[in-house]
């Protein structure tokens, strides 16, 4: 589901579950790929990347409401500390949008320090408000923190789709280009930064977003 590739100093995890939903299996892929890139040494940045037309679709709903139905409020619990593991990183991490990022897809984006998303395809999208499900304190305090104001109005009361050139004008991502270019320009940008000494970086990341850590590591 997740394949860990090495490209000089940056690891880049490619999703490989199709629309890349989350549910159990998935989740706890992700964590084992974080697992490898933290026990890690020396030089290192993140960098991940869907396939095909999509980035992620967000939570598997059909899961939630069958298999993991039994487990589903630990889950979410799982699911929105995983946000805050991300966030905290302690080294540069970079989303390649290749394609379509929605809901909690939209959230794992945002998760990262840098975005650079597809120009040509796709949308950036947080629909909750039309499917019918409130977000969850740690949810919101993540995409919060990620969005101006107007931005992050528009976004949850309207469920408004963007395209990678106003998600650019929007400062949702830092770079629109085009398919061929998403994954290299998001590798070159771990990789300026790849060098920065871990701890430091943990701990500048700890204070920069601490109001959303603290929300996000209760899986609130």
């Amino acid at each position: 589901m997740i394949e860990v590739e090495k490209q000089g100093n940056v690891f880049v995890l490619h999703m490989k579950s199709g629309e890349n939903r989350f549910n159990r299996p998935f989740l706890d892929a992700f964590g084992r790929a974080l697992d490898e890139v933290e026990k890690s040494s020396g030089a290192a940045a993140l960098v991940t990347v869907g396939e095909d037309k999509f980035y992620s679709n967000g939570l598997d709903l059909t899961w939630l409401s069958s298999d993991g139905a039994a487990e589903a409020g630990d889950f979410i619990k799982d699911f929105i500390r995983f946000f805050g593991r991300l966030m905290a990183l302690p080294m540069v991490t970079v989303a390649a949008m290749n394609g379509h990022a929605f809901a909690g897809g939209a959230m794992l984006a945002l998760a990262h320090d840098f975005r650079v998303m597809r120009s040509d395809r796709g949308y950036f999208c947080l629909p909750e408000i039309d499917l019918r499900l409130p977000l969850a304190a740690g949810m919101t305090a993540l995409i919060k923190s990620r969005m101006t104001p107007n931005t992050l109005r528009d976004s949850i009361l309207s469920g408004a789709r963007f395209g990678a050139v106003e998600a650019l004008q929007r400062g949702i991502v830092d770079e629109a280009v085009p398919a061929d270019q998403v994954l290299a320009n998001a590798v070159s940008r771990a990789a300026a930064l790849a060098d920065k000494d871990r701890a430091t970086m943990g701990a500048l990341k700890r204070g920069l977003y601490a109001d959303a850590l603290a929300v996000l590591d209760r899986g609130e």
